[in-house]
């Protein structure tokens, strides 16, 4: 039997030793008697034969039929031994008696001794000499000193003694110990003969099995603990689905020891739960081999996805007897697949709502993946862009700069400065456009990322930001020239009148001086133009009602456009009033009129289809037209339509501009639209160009409603320019103030001719010595409003600390509003006269002014 390392113990049994391969050896003593040599022959034979049979029958005929013949044989060399040794006792011729027993002994090749009923060794053969050492009965040795037992294992040797001797034979395993420390294991197999009171030990060594055994059974072990504790697991179940097998794993994740799962009523169903995600039921399990996902639940109620594969064994009929199976948990697998999918969500959303375009590219440049705002950008929301070089998706112009950046991404050279393109499409975007490199699981790039900011919006800003800077320049270039040009015709002018005073008609210098005077006129036209688009033209608003303008005007535009061109008027209902200069706003029409007029002249037809109309628009948010941005509110539209060959898409941008025409030399001064686009902003309203070459032009211009606040009072109305009196002569003390002498000759010449007493100043400075100089009354002061160090604002403070009585005129080449501003008081009792003005203006302003009364 095997045993563990400290051996089990053992006991006698009644049935019968196997001593195949063994053949005894006693001790070489003192010859014996004859009777002992034939008995030992004969028990040699016997012993013999059964090893032999043993040898050519093998163990199929099994244990119990090997140990009962060899049994026999080695009883009976037991008792042959035991004879030879009672002759040998008795008699006296013992050594040829201990001669032939040595001799049929020595063919074994076990231990073999024997012992007395003290348990000393009284008889052993060469082998156990050989093993064991001295065990002759003069070493007077123990059995279980000569096998070197203590402790337990000589307990189990006087157990085994004791059994042997009270059954009559016995076996068991034992283990030996030798000086050097090597340990064997041996099967030992007793007889004892009660008669002699001896017992016969046949020693098997069984060392190599009993290593073989103790390393099966580690490995048996090793490999139970392995499965009880691996981390997947383990069942087996009858065909009633009740478990035969469960190891700890599984156990665990049911929440049930193995004893409650095994040998009990139990079965695979009991643990099965219902679950959405499960691909196999509890039923599946009881009729065969199956894989896929399943829910077990455990005993507190618990559910838990598993991956389960089962196999099945079958018997002759094709019925199952018994089914064993492998269990994965997948519940860590289960939340990191949540996890993911949360993750891959998430990133979904981040990458389709980002509010900036977003486009992955392959190693060549090829589209793989856009998101929403991208989509949005090139006008393909419900397209699919994957497939598609990116460098197709930008215009012409920048393909080479696009094409660099993505280049440079592929190469690991990231840039940081964004490259700057338009978008394709519908909706003509502009954005900026960073690239990074993409790269897999081993490092390698595999494609870029584009991120693309939306500005179109700010370049839109910046394009009308840069407009309104190139306006306002111009603007103010053209205020500074217009306001020297009105000094210049100023003087001009009047003294063209001064001269008209001693060249009456018919005089040979009349026309001359006519000539000069109206060429003069027009240049002041010109520069009322300049002023007008830099906003400094002076005006006089009113509340008006558009429609009784255009009314008004229609036969002035009949004429203007002529009879080839049609003109088609659309007034508004319940139209909204406007406060504007009613001249300015004729002014503005006209001016559209006749350039619509010059657009359809250059027609095939030679003629066309002007069309004025005239709506309320109220716009809620703020609205984006062309490079302006209209506040919302309430606004009357003039909407100025033609049929003429319209206007080239580069060429918009650029009509407001002064001086810029497409028109022949010679056949319009670049001022017209200029001058409509200062009138109409200088107004308060917005004006926005709309046309395709071939099909005609539209200008819509808005126009702030009119809303009296309650309350409120209308601002006193400037008329217009004064009818010119029949007698513009008068008396009284002015105070002329003018930088120009040009113009402060003239003006003081035609205010003497006139009768008024002149006093002259060319600075703010020098006008107030004039004035402390003089105690007299100063009627009047005529300043300009322009000058170097003092101006006439400052000027006209002064002189109202000490005379208030003064009455005040401006005169100017700027416009009106831009000195009113600056003036402490009420501006009311100021009065002013533009530059150019003739002798009669002025002399027609003065007379009025002297005879308004002082507020």
């Amino acid at each position: 039997m095997a045993a563990d390392d400290g051996g089990d113990p053992v006991t006698a049994t009644n049935g019968s030793i196997d001593t195949s391969g063994m053949v005894p050896k006693v001790q070489k003593r003192k010859p014996g008697a004859i009777p002992a040599a034939v008995s030992v022959t004969l028990a040699f034979a016997l012993a013999v034969a059964a090893t032999a049979f043993a040898v050519l029958n093998g163990p199929s005929l099994g244990v119990a039929a090997s140990m009962s013949i060899a049994g026999g044989g080695f009883v009976l060399l037991a008792a042959a031994i035991l004879l030879a040794l009672r002759s040998v006792s008795s008699q006296q011729n013992q050594t040829s008696l201990q001669r032939l027993i040595g001799e049929a002994v020595e063919r074994g090749n076990s231990p073999v001794l024997v012992t007395d009923g003290e348990g000393r060794v009284v008889y052993c053969n060469d082998q156990a000499s050989l093993l064991f050492g001295d065990v002759t009965p003069d070493a007077d040795r123990e059995l279980t000193a000569v096998l070197g037992l203590s402790g337990k294992y000589e307990s189990e040797i006087k157990d085994l003694t004791g059994a042997v001797r009270k059954e009559g034979r016995g076996e068991g395993l034992i283990r030996h110990t030798a000086a050097d420390g090597t340990r064997r294991w041996y099967n030992a197999r007793a007889v004892y003969f009660v008669a002699d009171d001896r017992t016969l030990w046949d020693l098997d060594d069984v060392t190599a099995r009993q290593d073989l055994e103790q390393m099966v059974a580690e490995q048996q072990t090793e490999l139970s603990g392995f499965l009880d504790n691996a981390p997947i697991g383990f069942y087996a179940i009858d065909r009633d689905g009740k478990f035969l097998f469960v190891n700890s794993t599984l156990a665990s994740w049911l929440g049930r020891s193995r004893g409650d799962l095994i040998g009990g009523d139990t079965k695979i169903v009991d643990v099965v739960a219902e679950d959405g995600a499960a691909t196999i039921g509890a039923d599946a399990l009881t009729t065969g081999g199956v894989q896929g996902r399943i829910a077990l639940t455990g005993r507190r109620g618990n559910v838990f996805l598993a991956e389960i594969s089962q196999k099945a064994v079958y018997g002759n009929e094709g019925n199952m007897l018994y089914a064993r199976a492998a269990v994965r948990d997948l519940t860590q697998e289960v939340a990191l697949e949540t996890t993911l999918r949360q993750s891959r969500d998430s990133i979904g959303r981040f990458f389709d709502d980002a509010p900036i375009g977003i486009a992955t590219v392959d190693g060549d440049g090829i589209v793989v993946e856009t998101n929403d705002a991208f989509r949005e950008m090139s006008g393909s929301e419900t397209g699919n862009l994957s497939d598609t070089p990116f460098t197709s998706l930008v215009s012409h112009d920048d393909k080479a700069e696009v094409t660099a950046l993505i280049e440079g991404a592929l190469s690991g050279k990231q840039r940081t400065d964004p490259t700057e393109a338009r978008i394709l499409g519908p909706n003509q975007c502009v954005a900026q456009l960073f690239a990074s490199k993409v790269t897999d699981h081993d490092g390698a790039v595999s494609g870029a990322v584009i991120h693309l900011i939306d500005t179109t919006e700010q370049k839109n800003l910046e394009m009308q930001f840069a407009q309104s800077q190139k306006m306002q320049a111009v603007g103010q270039l053209a205020g500074g020239i217009a306001h020297d040009f009105n000094n210049l015709l100023t003087a001009m002018i009047g003294f063209c009148d001064l001269l008209l005073m001693r060249h009456q008609a018919g005089d040979e210098s009349f026309s001359d001086i006519m000539q000069i005077k109206q060429n003069a006129n027009r240049a002041a036209n010109l520069v009322r133009q300049l002023l007008a688009f830099s906003r400094q033209q002076t005006l006089r608003p009113k509340v008006l009602d558009v429609t009784d303008v255009l009314s008004e005007l229609s036969h002035l535009l009949r004429r203007l456009i002529g009879e080839n061109i049609q003109l088609n008027m659309t007034h508004g209902r319940d139209l909204g009033l406007v406060k504007a200069d009613h001249g300015q706003i004729e002014q503005v029409i006209i001016n559209l009129a006749v350039n619509a007029r010059d657009a359809m002249a250059g027609t095939s037809e030679g003629g066309g289809e002007l069309s004025i109309g005239t709506s309320n628009v109220t716009v809620d948010e703020s609205m984006r037209l062309s490079h302006e941005l209209m506040p919302p509110g309430n606004y009357v539209m003039i909407e100025v339509g033609d049929t003429g060959h319209g206007i080239p898409g580069e060429h918009l941008g650029k009509i407001f501009e002064p001086f810029f025409t497409t028109k022949e030399v010679g056949a319009g001064t670049g001022l017209g639209l200029s001058t409509v686009y200062g009138i109409v902003k200088q107004t308060g309203g917005y004006i926005f160009p709309d046309s395709k070459p071939g099909k005609g032009a539209t200008f819509r211009i808005y126009l702030p409603q009119y809303v009296q606040e309650e309350g409120g009072r209308e601002a006193a109305e400037v008329a217009d320019e004064p009818a010119t009196a029949r007698d513009l002569t008068g008396k009284g003390l002015v105070l002329l103030v003018e930088d120009e002498d040009a113009v402060r000759t003239f003006a003081a010449r035609a205010l003497r001719n006139k009768g008024y007493t002149v006093l002259e100043a060319d600075s703010g400075e020098s006008a107030l010595k004039v004035v402390d100089d003089h105690d007299d009354t100063i009627d009047l002061l005529i300043s300009d409003v322009v000058m170097p160090q003092m101006d006439g604002p400052t000027l006209v403070k002064h002189i109202r600390e000490s005379r208030p009585e003064t009455k005040i005129i401006f005169i100017s080449g700027y416009a009106e509003d831009a000195f009113r501003k600056n003036l402490d008081g009420d501006a009311r009792e100021i009065s002013f006269l533009p530059k150019p003005f003739s002798l009669k203006q002025l002399a027609g302003k003065v007379k009025e002014v002297m005879a308004a009364e002082h507020v």
